[in-house]
């Protein structure tokens, strides 16, 4: 692993050749690529640019905050925490690192550390709704009720619209079993933001668990499903609900879906096995807790079930090998030894068949002379009938379903708030255009969308086989891994070293280093080469339809640096604000736009390029050209359910409802499911 890691550091350093200045590396723009690697999620990619910075200029403050992010993000506590510290310890004003390290050390379980770690960052902010949400919530967790019930009255009291609060406050009250001051909280979340799915869930769980109120509680399911369609846990607990208004089939279809958003959930194989038996789908049944018994070898009660099962259906050999495997870890119990009885009777087994009843009726009388035997049969007369916690193994629970542990008062689950996380551009924005494509090697697996990446143009330039990977075009592209990002590096450096030794195939060695630098989040060299591509040779379309998509990028990369620098200034001085406005964005968006119009005139049917050329559109306010762009792609690709959902918003913002939800509809029938939120939302 260290030899590994050092050879990722060794490829960093060859590659920075493209990043140099006067033989020294450009530190600034050493730490701008690695934000922006951090802006687009790619923390491994981040962490290896931070390291850089530090190795060069150890007294910064800055990267150490930055990789802490990053390491977050990638699970990596204990080093968040180091560097946070590292942080702290060259700025000690610097105030989002105290949020940044208190969160880190709530989500260790250190509540008391990370208490003291917001109640430093409230110095500087006393209002701060984050500190004081994460505050609340760390009070709560380690049973400081008191404490949290103030800080939750001081967050509101800032700031009353706030949903999130809320809702946890709601789970606090839950916590500590005042449920009528709970219902409160989620009811004024709802009607804060009806599109609040995780507060329908919790009311309908509050109606099932305290109420007895099936029909309300399904009511509120069928809005979080709406709103979530592909939330596995709200289709797990609809089915429940729907299991306690006698709809089996309803439960059962949940449970299908579930199981093709997640096919390894044992627990909706377990319950949907339960169903199937409970109608008469024997077969079917015994195939469901296979399945579980494949992942959960020792999962008793699926055993027990299965055993029963194949009894049932004549085959009582099986039966009797799921019942050894019970007696074996239960010999006590009797239901297992007359139900192996019987089935051993049955295969002409008289002698085992006699010797499994006479050790259950003696078991039985033991257990008649000493009550304490029978407390774990007994508790299936006494708890509740239909279900039981994940978590509890009791053998006589086996025809139960199962539901999560904590399933109303859950576990708080903090979440890191920052603009350095995640898509800068995305927060707080809940309908949002799909993205623009780009050429790339690598695609996200999807879960519904078809691939609709075939083009004629690609075709005949991965035929030249000139790059070391296969070009594809997609709009979902993954966060690079480890292993990937070593080859890049390497890949770039080997471009350079070629370009440098020989005269020959300048226009490929120069794509296929942009294409590098670009996966290594290096827009503007990746620019750079991009226009080289494009001055050897003026007639690639290819090189015109990426230099587009590089623009755009570059431009979000750009606003990206100028949000972070407002943070990085409102975080030394919380009352000074700046802000910037990016007088170039129009200029930019023309020259996207003339990329994308070239490209369209030397291949008229590249439905890619209208695409990306619509989404310029759109952003520009021009909803008609935008509109009339999507239409051509859809027209060159019958198949691009993202043209169709960007199409039906263009349509929405124009006014026209019918046109929109037709789109929508499409889109969302294609494997778009943010079509289906919209749609909700809309009342259809």
């Amino acid at each position: 692993m260290r030899k590994s890691f050092l050879y990722i550091i060794m490829c960093l350093l060859c590659c920075l050749s493209t990043i140099q200045v006067v033989g020294q590396i450009n530190t600034e723009r050493v730490m701008n690529i690695g934000r922006n690697a951090l802006h687009f999620e790619d923390y491994v990619l981040s962490i290896q640019y931070f390291n850089q910075i530090i190795k060069l200029k150890p007294y910064w403050a800055d990267p150490y905050y930055y990789r802490a992010v990053a390491k977050l993000n990638l699970d990596d506590l204990q080093g968040a925490d180091e560097d946070a510290t590292a942080c702290i310890e060259r700025n000690p004003y610097f105030n989002n690192v105290f949020y940044l390290r208190g969160f880190v050390r709530h989500s260790m379980g250190e509540y008391e550390r990370a208490v003291a770690d917001y109640k430093q960052g409230l110095r500087y902010n006393p209002n701060e709704r984050n500190l004081l949400y994460s505050m609340a919530m760390a009070y709560a967790q380690s049973e400081n009720y008191v404490a949290a019930d103030s800080t939750y009255s001081e967050l509101l009291s800032h700031h009353p619209q706030y949903v999130a609060g809320y809702i946890t406050r709601g789970q606090f009250n839950i916590m500590r079993g005042d449920t009528l001051a709970a219902r409160a909280d989620i009811d004024k979340a709802i009607l804060l933001d009806k599109n609040m799915a995780g507060a329908y869930e919790l009311r309908a769980l509050l109606r099932v668990e305290c109420d007895k109120d099936y029909q309300g509680a399904l009511l509120d399911m069928n809005e979080a499903v709406k709103l979530q369609p592909k939330n596995t846990g709200f289709y797990m607990n609809r089915a429940m609900v729907r299991y306690y208004v006698e709809d089996l089939r309803g439960a059962m279809s949940d449970y299908d879906y579930v199981l093709t958003l997640d096919p390894n959930n044992t627990m909706a194989y377990y319950n949907r096995g339960l169903l199937r038996s409970q109608v008469g789908e024997r077969n079917k049944a015994v195939s469901d807790f296979s399945e579980v018994l494949k992942r959960e070898p020792h999962n008793y009660q699926a055993i027990l079930n299965r055993a029963i099962l194949y009894d049932d259906l004549g085959e009582y050999e099986n039966a009797i090998v799921d019942y050894d495997a019970i007696v074996d870890v239960y010999p006590e119990y009797v239901e297992a030894l007359f139900a192996r009885s019987e089935a051993k009777r049955k295969i002409g087994d008289m002698r085992g068949g006699e010797r499994d009843f006479g050790l259950a009726m003696q078991i039985q009388e033991v257990q008649k002379r000493n009550p304490d035997k029978v407390k774990e049969a007994s508790d299936k007369a006494t708890e509740n009938i239909e279900s039981r916690k994940k978590s509890d193994n009791s053998i006589n629970k086996y025809d139960r379903l199962m539901v999560a542990d904590d399933n109303l008062a859950q576990t708080f689950e903090p979440k890191y708030d920052s603009k350095v996380r995640g898509r800068v551009q995305d927060r707080n924005v809940q309908v949002s255009l799909q993205p623009m494509y780009v050429l790339s090697y690598y695609e996200r697996a999807g879960e519904l969308l078809p691939s609709t990446t075939f083009a004629d143009e690609l075709a005949q330039l991965n035929e030249l086989k000139a790059f070391k990977y296969q070009l594809i075009i997609t709009n979902n592209e993954p966060v690079l891994e480890s292993r990937q990002i070593t080859e890049h590096f390497t890949s770039a450096t080997d471009y350079t070293k070629a370009i440098e030794q020989s005269t020959k195939d300048y226009v490929l060695k120069y794509m296929g280093r942009s294409l590098d630098l670009m996966l290594l989040q290096d827009y503007t060299g990746a620019l750079e080469d991009i226009n080289r591509v494009i001055q050897l040779s003026p007639n690639l379309m290819l090189a015109y339809f990426q230099r587009a998509t590089l623009r755009y990028r570059n431009l979000e990369y750009k606003r990206n640096e100028v949000r972070m620098n407002n943070e990085a200034k409102e975080s030394y001085e919380p009352i000074l604000t700046t802000n910037v406005n990016l007088d170039n964005a129009r200029i930019e968006y023309e020259l996207i736009i003339q990329d994308l119009s070239k490209a369209i005139e030397l291949s008229p049917r590249f439905g890619y390029a209208y695409y990306n050329r619509a989404n310029i559109y759109f952003a520009q306010d021009n909803i008609n050209a935008a509109i009339a762009d999507y239409t051509q792609a859809i027209r060159y690709q019958p198949d691009m359910a993202d043209a169709y959902f960007n199409r039906g918003l263009a349509h929405l913002k124009n006014g026209d409802d019918e046109k929109g939800r037709e789109d929508l509809s499409k889109a969302g029938e294609m494997g778009v499911m943010a079509a289906y939120n919209i749609l909700k939302r809309m009342g259809k």
